[in-house]
């Protein structure tokens, strides 16, 4: 047992130092128009931005507070210079949106941006693995011209005809740093625990003023539809969102500032990963094949995991 403790860490640690992805976090606050607002996103934005920056590792967190259209491409332009394939994107938004029939634009100072420009931006990011969190009024209306194979998309509305002011931001503010959104307790939050979260938690105010709901919430990440309000095998979508961890909490967070853990803690999460996306594709595997990888898959985690903890 001890030799194949050895021989693990000893994987682990060449799988680390031949390449660390990193992730880059873009979270923007919008233009407000009146003061409340402005001081809403603001704090939302502020929000986010501690929580990433707690997790750790090897994070790149850029916050924007009602920057102009000019500095938000160029924050993008510059993500895109120094990402690689390897790397994961994460672009928030905050803030108020239009969709007049056509195009969907996201309010800045001076001009505004559009879907097309941001999916353009996008684009030219190498990092494979991308998640966009839209949380603005219409926001459902960006997903077509957003939606992108390995991209996952967040819209805090399920169409460009929901235009009321959103409350979905404030909760998904609120899963990154609240341990009940780690449903699974692996004391890291994925896109989809942070969608599934905030998702209820807007449900849930609407429901405590006893108002109808102005906004609804959904997910795609299959780089084809329009967005899903729930994601199951069913409807096809989830299996990225669920292998998508947004922000590491406690131990793992932890793990992640320690140079000596780190490679560990890589290992594991590509563990988990795996057995999300094994579970998400149980009904199309063989049952005995399914409970052979997922044992394997298993057996090691508990391995690293034990190597964590020591």
């Amino acid at each position: 047992m001890r030799s194949v403790s050895l021989r693990l860490c000893a994987g682990l640690l060449m799988l680390s130092c031949a390449a660390q992805a990193a992730t880059f976090y873009l979270t923007v606050s919008g233009l407000g128009g009146e003061p409340d607002y402005e001081q809403r996103f603001k704090l939302w934005a502020e929000d986010v931005d501690s929580s990433l920056k707690k997790a750790g590792g090897d994070s790149v967190v850029t916050t924007l507070v009602n920057p102009t259209r000019e500095q938000m491409r160029k924050a993008m332009a510059d993500i895109a210079v120094k990402a690689k394939p390897a790397d994961a994107m994460v672009l928030m938004l905050i803030g108020h949106g239009t969709f007049d029939g056509q195009d969907y634009k996201f309010n800045l100072q001076g001009p505004d941006i559009t879907a097309a420009e941001l999916a353009a931006l996008l684009d030219k990011i190498p990092a494979q693995r991308q998640l966009v969190v839209n949380t603005t009024s219409s926001s459902g209306a960006s997903i077509e011209q957003l939606r992108r194979p390995n991209r996952i998309v967040v819209a805090a509305t399920k169409s460009g005809s929901e235009k009321n002011a959103t409350n979905f931001a404030r909760y998904w503010a609120e899963a990154l740093r609240d341990p009940a959104a780690d449903t699974d307790k692996n004391e890291a939050v994925s896109a989809l625990e942070a969608f599934r979260f905030a998702s209820a938690k807007t449900k849930e105010f609407f429901d405590t003023l006893k108002r109808l709901e102005t906004e609804h919430a959904v997910i795609e990440d299959t780089g084809k539809g329009t967005g899903e309000r729930t994601a199951t095998p069913e409807n096809g979508e989830g299996k990225l969102a669920a292998a998508f961890p947004v922000v590491r909490l406690g131990a793992n967070a932890a793990a992640a500032r320690d140079p000596a853990k780190r490679p560990l803690l890589d290992r594991k999460e590509q563990l988990e990963q795996a057995i999300d996306k094994l579970k998400y594709d149980k009904a199309a595997i063989p049952t005995a094949q399914y409970k052979q990888q997922l044992t394997q898959l298993l057996l090691e985690l508990a391995r690293v995991q034990e190597a964590l903890d020591k």
